[in-house]
């Protein structure tokens, strides 16, 4: 991929593992962005475009590399029929309408080989603007699309922690239990009330004091500074912030039995989940109990067109791929981690879940 008859410049990086790694910059719009491919075996890499202010480019590379391999697992184990892909765009300030038609263009180049979504800091009404400069794009706010995958992401996750549940205790019953939530942004705040209308305490935490005082109102939540979630009392912590919380330094914290949450990337590295398996935690592999917006939203790629309740059907299985998970990781003495990422490889090699059919776009 080379530059293009347009102001837009890519650099192709070389990312051992991954299929394409682009940098794309544009002077005029500001754009700075990274599209990573990380895996196409089962079908065209679909994922979430991120906008945040990082420190630095290899920052930016680091969070955009980790989400893309993320993705390929996720779609792997979902048999979504689509690929692992990522991006991010460098920005501290507004996006401006310009921007996001360039990033669109950008997308554009790929040809279809990557399909972007909404993500942290990209907003449904901006990927609306990018969707009126590129037909690839899922996750819409337009009649014939899936619109906000986050009840899905919820629901997938609220089955996930039952699932959890299940294991552990015997029951898939959430009453009566202890969950501390790291983060009540789009999806932590839904899960909060899905939990508390299920009978569960929550106890919360999160930077923004307006959702903690949210939380008290309607759950009659527990409110923790963020420092001191990971030490709390608890039967189930679920993160449900950014990556990496699960590490050296917060496990030696942790006094629960299940690790359970919605944020991507929850582990620092794979030997985390070592530890926590050491320490007798249950631990729900993120890009299995974190899937439902992925099925959500390939639903709408269906020549059929988007249903609900298809939808709803498929983001149901998390419940009995995650008990496949847990029985399996206690039958071979693997860290639950390690048993998806296996099965995810499984997949991928054996072709399972490839796609047959051509993606339509309905919007």
């Amino acid at each position: 991929m080379g530059s293009s008859t347009s102001s837009l410049v890519f650099k192709e990086l070389a990312i051992d593992g991954y299929e394409k790694v682009v940098e794309v910059t544009d002077k005029e719009s500001g754009l700075h962005a990274i599209i990573s491919i990380h895996d196409t075996r089962l079908g065209p890499a679909l994922g979430g475009t991120r906008a945040y202010p990082y420190k630095n480019f290899d920052d930016a590379l680091t969070d955009v590399l980790r989400l893309s391999r993320s993705m390929t697992y996720k779609a792997a184990i979902a048999q979504t029929g689509t690929g692992g892909g990522k991006s991010v765009i460098i920005t501290d300030g507004e996006k401006s309408e310009k921007l996001l038609l360039a990033f669109a263009e950008a997308v554009n180049a790929f040809e279809g080989e990557y399909i972007c979504a909404e993500d942290v800091g990209m907003t449904l009404t901006d990927l609306g603007v990018v969707s009126k400069g590129t037909r690839y794009a899922v996750g819409l706010p337009h009649p014939k699309c899936s619109d906000d995958p986050s009840p899905y992401t919820v629901f997938g996750g609220f089955r996930g922690i039952q699932a959890a549940c299940k294991h552990v205790w015997g029951s898939c019953s959430v009453k009566g239990r202890t969950v501390a939530i790291q983060g009540l942004g789009a999806t932590g705040m839904k899960l909060a009330r899905s939990l508390f209308w299920a009978g569960a305490k929550l106890i919360v935490t999160d930077v923004n004091s307006a959702k903690c005082s949210q939380a008290v109102k309607e759950f009659g939540a527990e409110v923790v500074n963020p420092s001191e979630i990971y030490g709390v009392e608890c039967d189930i912590f679920s993160p449900c912030a950014l990556g990496g919380i699960i590490n050296p330094e917060t496990i030696p914290q942790l006094k629960c039995k299940v690790v359970a949450g919605i944020a991507n990337n929850q582990l620092l590295t794979d030997d985390d989940g070592v530890e926590l398996k050491k320490r007798g935690i249950l631990y729900a592999p993120d890009f299995v109990i974190n899937g439902g917006g992925l099925y959500n939203v390939c639903v709408e790629i269906y020549k059929e067109g988007y249903s609900p309740t298809v939808a709803r059907k498929n983001v149901d299985q998390i419940y009995d791929v995650l008990l496949k998970i847990y029985s399996l990781a206690e039958e071979k003495d693997q860290t639950t981690q390690q048993v998806a990422l296996d099965l995810a490889e499984h997949n991928l090699e054996q072709g399972i879940g490839k796609r047959t059919e051509p993606v339509t776009f309905h919007h």
